[in-house]
């Protein structure tokens, strides 16, 4: 079965496509797609017909249709933003794109109009911190999180309206983790409200419990009566963080991404520094992690993703302008190296069809 792959070359301001074979593992290189700026962040559309490409140089978003048999980009659209946006992901139902802005220290959601591009102009802006890295709504589309590394060190919790596509800040306030971890990066269990998030000077990695609440009762607003925080949806729990780097490393290092696989079997976060992904099993009753080990990796390895399989890890690395690809032993969630492919200057982005 062959699927497809899609990279930021972000140092040559392209879109590199390659073609995958889930039995082997292999890749081979398709074509590259010119952008108008450096690509940062990928997204798919909720059918998978359209990707989404923020272009951080030009402070741009792309708007491209997939083509249903080759996966050949067509572009649609660029809209212009007043800056530069590391993180974007649709909201469920795909009438919504959010985005993050680590140095400007906002959020913004924008329309995806009926020809599914992203439309000029943001419908809502809520400034927060510096270092705004990621936002996602939730399984439910009810609730959207936005991690902010050191200094901000908060997780900002929202609900999302998936009708108006506004974000309503939650009542009780933001997530403050007591050290300096700085979150960065998370990805939510496929069964159980848990979240996990990877912890970029914390070296670390932390489960929170997601307080879903009744989705029939309001939203809380000032003067709610009877409302406490233990009542409140959209609120995080922590209740483990754990190293990403082994006992005897000292040297400098900070997290990236963090990935689980489709099984929710393993979870996978990468270590600058260290240059390894660091892997955890995931006890299947509580969703509580284990440290298992470290797959050295390509130097700087920013971005990596995991198949939809949950196979294959591929890894991009950052300094050395190359894909490590993996194969992930299902017993163990170990990664064993299947090849190393030189793909450009910075890869900045990994996204699987």
């Amino acid at each position: 079965m062959q699927t497809h792959l899609y990279l930021s070359i972000a140092g040559e301001n392209k879109i590199a496509i390659y073609t995958f074979d889930v039995s082997s593992g292999a890749i081979t290189f398709q074509e590259d797609v010119n952008v108008s700026g450096s690509p940062g962040p990928l997204t798919l559309s909720p059918c998978s017909n359209f990707l989404y490409a923020g272009l951080r140089s030009s402070r741009e978003i792309a708007t491209f249709r997939i083509d249903e048999k080759q996966k050949k980009l067509t572009h649609l659209r660029t809209i212009k933003l007043d800056a530069d946006t590391c993180y974007i992901a649709t909201d469920k139902t795909g009438k919504f794109l959010l985005s993050a802005y680590y140095g400007a220290g906002k959020v913004t959601v924008h329309s995806i109009g009926k020809d599914k591009t992203v439309q000029e102009g943001p419908i809502q802006t809520i400034e927060t911190a510096p270092h705004a890295h990621y936002i996602e709504t939730d399984a439910t589309n009810r609730f959207a999180f936005v991690p902010h590394t050191v200094p901000r060190n908060a997780i900002y919790q929202f609900h999302f309206d998936a009708d108006t596509g506004k974000l309503t800040q939650n009542f009780f306030g933001n997530l403050n983790p007591d050290d300096p971890v700085g979150p960065r990066h998370y990805c939510e269990h496929p069964n159980k409200p848990i979240f996990y998030f990877s912890n970029e000077q914390g070296s670390s990695v932390s489960a929170y419990n997601l307080q879903k609440g009744d989705p029939e009762v309001p939203v809380p607003t000032e003067g709610t009566p009877d409302y406490t925080v233990n009542d409140a949806p959209g609120l995080l729990w922590e209740f483990q963080t754990l190293s990403t780097l082994p006992a005897d490393f000292d040297k400098k290092n900070t997290c990236a991404q963090i990935h689980i696989d489709p099984q929710a079997k393993f979870l996978y976060v990468s270590n600058r520094g260290h240059d390894s992904i660091a892997i955890f099993s995931i006890d299947e009753e509580n969703g509580n992690l284990a440290a298992l080990g470290h797959q050295p990796t390509e130097p700087t390895p920013r971005v990596f993703n995991i198949d939809e399989t949950g196979n294959y890890l591929f890894a991009g690395g950052q300094s050395s302008g190359k894909l490590a690809t993996y194969r992930i032993d299902r017993k163990t969630g170990l990664l064993s190296l299947i090849e190393s492919y030189a793909v450009g200057k910075n890869p900045m982005w990994v996204l699987f069809l």
